[in-house]
This record gives C-alpha cells, sequence and structure tokens, in this order.
C-alpha cells in the first residue's frame, strides 16, 4: 500500500480573506511538486498580481479575467484597467480579458423554459464544492480554449468566491469537449485539493 501525505487548508469561511494564505500554500505547492503551470482567476487583474509578485519566475501564469458576456450577468465590462494590464505582462503574466465563459453563455441559459443541459449539471455540481471550485476548473478550461495552456497535463487552478482567492486544486487540464472524453488521459482529473472554504457561497 502507497500513499502520500498532504496538507490541506480549510477556511471557516469563503471569500476574499483567505487569499493571502492561497497564495502561500499555492507557492510551497509549486516548490515541491515541479508543477510550473498556474492559471487564475482575477476580473481586476490584482489577485493576479499577488501570484506573480509571489512566484517571480518559479511558475508561468495565466490571468483569466472576464469576457464581454459579464455585461449579460449585469455587471460591467470590461474590468481590469490598461495599467494592471501591463504590469502583469510586465511579469511574464499572460493575460487573458476578453475570453469566453466555459460554463456560462449557452443557447438555453437565457431561455425562460427551464431546460437541464450537461452544461448545466456540471457546473452545478462543481458549484456543491464551492464557488471557488467551480472557477478554478472553468479558468483551465477557458486557457486551454484559448491556446495559451497546454490540455491534457497537471496545472494549478486558483478561484474565489467573488472577490480574491479560496479555492486552489491541482487538475488535469482539458478542452470543454474533452472533459468526459471517451479516451481517459484526456478527461478532466481534480487530483488534489489544496485549499477551499468550508462554507459555501450560492448565487441566485
Amino acid at each position: 500500500m502507497t500513499f502520500k501525505i498532504r496538507e490541506v487548508y480549510y477556511f471557516e469561511k469563503p471569500g476574499a480573506q483567505n487569499t493571502d494564505m492561497v497564495v502561500d500554500v499555492v507557492t510551497r505547492h509549486v516548490e515541491r511538486s515541479g508543477i510550473r503551470d498556474l492559471v487564475v482567476a482575477s476580473s481586476s487583474g490584482k489577485t493576479a498580481l499577488e501570484f506573480a509578485k509571489a512566484l517571480k519566475d518559479e511558475a508561468r501564469i495565466v490571468c483569466v479575467s472576464d469576457g464581454p458576456y459579464r455585461k449579460e450577468l449585469g455587471f460591467e465590462w470590461p474590468c481590469m484597467d490598461q495599467s494592471t494590464k501591463e504590469e502583469l505582462e510586465s511579469l511574464g503574466v499572460i493575460v487573458l480579458h476578453q475570453s469566453p465563459y466555459m460554463l456560462h453563455g449557452s443557447l438555453y441559459e437565457p431561455d425562460d423554459k427551464e431546460v437541464t443541459t450537461p452544461e448545466k449539471v456540471f457546473r452545478d455540481t462543481l458549484y456543491a464544492f464551492g464557488q471557488g471550485m467551480k472557477v478554478a476548473v472553468e479558468v483551465v478550461i477557458s486557457a486551454v480554449e484559448c491556446g495559451v495552456l497546454e490540455p491534457y497535463k497537471d496545472v494549478i487552478g486558483v478561484g474565489g468566491s467573488g472577490d480574491g482567492a479560496d479555492t486552489a486544486v491541482v487538475l488535469r487540464s482539458t478542452f470543454r469537449g474533452t472533459v468526459f472524453s471517451k479516451d481517459k488521459s484526456k478527461r478532466l482529473e481534480i487530483k488534489e485539493v489544496l485549499a477551499m472554504p468550508l462554507e459555501k457561497k450560492w448565487w441566485d
């Protein structure tokens, strides 16, 4: 029998107050694991900046901000100002600020009829682990779909419940169309939980 002992950080509450600890947890995992690809959900870019400054050249970081569909959800877009984008890029961060949502904006989502789609089932299953879990998975898929992250490799995904970061996981990167592929080597796998909140935040 073989096994590994890992530290997992469980926060009492979701939210931005956990960001510093998530940065620390991820930084230490990069150092010990050899994983060099990190995808961070960061609408304004501020959270991604914290990771970039902590990791320096230890990892390749992709910052996924919100795409134009954000306006349909009732929010302003774009969310990242030019100076923040330039600062991120000067630190070597790849910035995606026009990428489509992978788990929102389907053909049936704005319909006035209740239509259950595989996309919704997948999204709501991830929500059961927390808002940050859904986001951490979604941004990795976005990075692969946009061609800035190679598929089928172990990466770290970071998400949050609104602002900041409260969830970090190790997962296999993949395309949206291969999440449940018949080829098991291409399927989405969430391999390790590094940090997540115990209390969940649900959106109405």
